[in-house]
């Protein structure tokens, strides 16, 4: 007669798969806020480097006069594009948003020809446009330069501002997630606290012990880095959806460098965590195992 033996139940959600999708929920929390972060900087560069400001020119230059010049201030460095407006086209524009021509009044054209210029974002803040404009308004055919000031510092501080709380929160992730992938890899490090103490009885080095622990958190830290990435795909998806003209602003390097450092923290928390764990079992004596 034969012994019927009954084979242990095996689930799905075992132990290494809740630290997977545990580990993995971290990284895709750690992700979204490095996402926010790549946004709000493309979003700042893309801001400042639509506040433009006007050149206006004096009367009497000539076409090729202007187109000399526009063609001298696209060769700065620090300027990203310029664009012509005639006095014509001031005058168009003026009647075109008062509903009224006022050369009908005037008898003449009180509009003077200008350049719009947009500047590159890490010149669009105050200081740097007060030495730009010096050196423009040398120029002989320079009237003046119209731009508003408050705007552009109100809104470089405000992405300071930004920049400063995004940097803190990303710090204060970074221990708590620390903290949570410790502590879930802990819990499964502590079955194993006696085949720990075992091997070190039987003469293992702690080099040797550490390993086979430390190739299982490599695995595992990726597996959920991998998993982080998927949610974060769906979520950017998702966004993309909702959010029209979102593949304008967000570069597509800048996800490649997030979904990597994703994936290297995946692997790095997850086998500092295992490190730390088996050191501390391997300083721990028989008796001291029970009591934790």
């Amino acid at each position: 007669m034969t012994e019927n033996r009954k084979k242990p139940p095996v689930s799905f959600f075992n132990s290494r798969l809740i630290a997977i999708i545990s580990i993995s929920l971290v990284l895709f929390l750690m992700g979204l806020v490095f996402i926010v972060g790549l946004l709000s900087n493309e979003l700042s560069i893309y801001m400042k480097e639509n506040i433009s400001f006007s050149i206006i020119l004096k009367d009497g230059m000539t076409d090729r006069e202007v187109q000399q010049m526009q063609r001298s201030l696209d060769a700065f460095p620090f300027i990203r594009s310029t664009h012509y407006i005639s006095k014509e086209d001031a005058a168009a524009e003026m009647i075109a948003e008062l509903g009224e021509d006022p050369q009908v009044f005037l008898g003449f054209n009180p509009f003077q020809a200008s350049i719009e210029v947009k500047l590159k974002s890490e010149y669009a803040n105050v200081d740097s446009l007060r030495t730009i404009e010096k050196k423009l308004t040398s120029d002989a055919n320079v009237s003046e330069l119209l731009y508003q000031q408050d705007m552009m510092q109100m809104v470089n501080n405000n992405i300071k501002q930004i920049g400063f709380v995004l940097g803190v929160l990303i710090l204060v992730l970074m221990l708590i997630s620390f903290t949570l992938i410790n502590n879930t890899i802990r819990l499964l490090i502590y079955s194993k606290r006696f085949l720990i103490y075992t091997m070190r009885l039987v003469g293992a080095t702690p080099g040797f012990i550490r390993k086979p622990f430390i190739k299982y958190n490599i695995s595992s830290g990726f597996f959920a880095g991998i998993l982080a990435i998927i949610m974060l795909a769906g979520s950017l998806y998702y966004l993309k959806q909702e959010l029209l003209g979102l593949e304008e602003i967000i570069r597509w390097e800048g996800l490649c460098i997030i979904c990597t450092v994703v994936l290297a923290l995946g692997i790095l928390l997850s086998v500092g965590a295992a490190f730390f764990a088996v050191n501390r079992y391997l300083r721990m004596e028989r008796g001291e195992m029970y009591y934790i």
